[in-house]
């Protein structure tokens, strides 16, 4: 098949190389022009525009903003394949979901949402989850690329904003284990249990999963290198909030999340893995820097 793909982040270039392996073809549009080079086996598309002219497009991009700019701004759907599908895998809000949509619906191309769960290390390896919605026909013409990039894809029905809500609400939970991982942490280093020995209990035991497992260790460790940055977890919690305030839901332990991370910023700590949201709880605390 032939493969326009757009945004080479750290998820978009461990992606593509999955397609390329796969047997795809494969040419890619990105901002900064030197990422898209890097790849091998890729041809570097002059534009987003040029990347409707494929069997499908994969879009990665960081935010919603983004998506306009790129998507949107560039009028690249006016000139699209009809026969193109494209397939938008960025976390992105259910309300840009629904307009996009629309513009694709009135430009004749099909259109699936395909958000994922996993980090760029499991993207590299086609580990991801992916969560689809959208017109079945279209969502079976680009399953191959699925298997090419992820371990299971998971169908969630002909509306594509309900894939876009699963992602939200997902990272919305893995906030909320962050949260939960640095106030226990707090609580059981200031009666001098250490937080790695803490967690390794309770990684292994209550709660053994990936995401507790993946961010205690960095809490256990103190060590945050990016990961997911802060900031994108913050745009991420955002998502989810206003998702909320759309339906008059309320999401009070999120709110708090947003508070700490908003803390967390300001104290120069955007740019590390969204993990470092435990150090708030810790200074709350009264705790030091290293782990106890």
């Amino acid at each position: 098949m032939n493969i326009g793909f757009i945004g080479i982040g750290s998820m978009g270039a461990a992606m593509v190389p999955n397609l390329v392996k796969a047997g795809h073809r494969v040419g890619v549009w990105n901002r900064d022009v030197s990422a898209a080079r890097a790849l091998d086996g890729v041809t570097v598309l002059p534009s987003p525009v040029a990347a409707f002219e494929n069997d499908a497009v994969v879009t990665m991009l960081s935010n919603d903003a983004a998506v306009r700019a790129v998507i949107i701004g560039s009028d690249a759907l006016a000139s699209a394949r009809k026969d193109c599908v494209h397939v938008m895998m960025a976390t992105i809000s259910p309300a840009l979901a629904d307009e996009l949509q629309v513009l694709h619906a009135q430009a004749g191309i099909a259109y699936v949402a395909a958000p994922v769960f996993g980090v760029p290390a499991a993207a590299a390896q086609a580990r991801l989850n992916i969560m689809v919605a959208g017109d079945a026909d279209a969502v079976a013409k680009v399953q191959p690329l699925f298997d090419a990039m992820g371990q299971k894809t998971w169908h969630l029905g002909g509306e594509p904003k309900r894939a876009n809500i699963a992602k939200i609400a997902g990272n919305m939970m893995i906030t909320l284990a962050i949260e939960a991982m640095g106030e226990a942490t707090a609580l059981t280093e200031s009666y001098g249990l250490k937080a790695a020995d803490f967690l390794e209990i309770v990684t292994n035991t209550l709660f053994a999963s990936p995401s507790y497992q993946r961010y205690g260790g960095f809490i256990a460790t103190n060590s945050y290198e990016p990961g997911f940055k802060l900031t994108l977890g913050l745009k991420d919690v955002n998502l989810a909030l206003d998702a909320a305030q759309a339906k008059n839901a309320v999401l009070p332990a999120l709110e708090i999340v947003r508070a700490n991370m908003l803390e967390a910023i300001d104290q120069g700590l955007g740019s590390k893995d969204w993990s470092v949201l435990a150090k708030v709880a810790r200074r709350r605390a009264g705790l030091g820097e290293d782990v106890a």
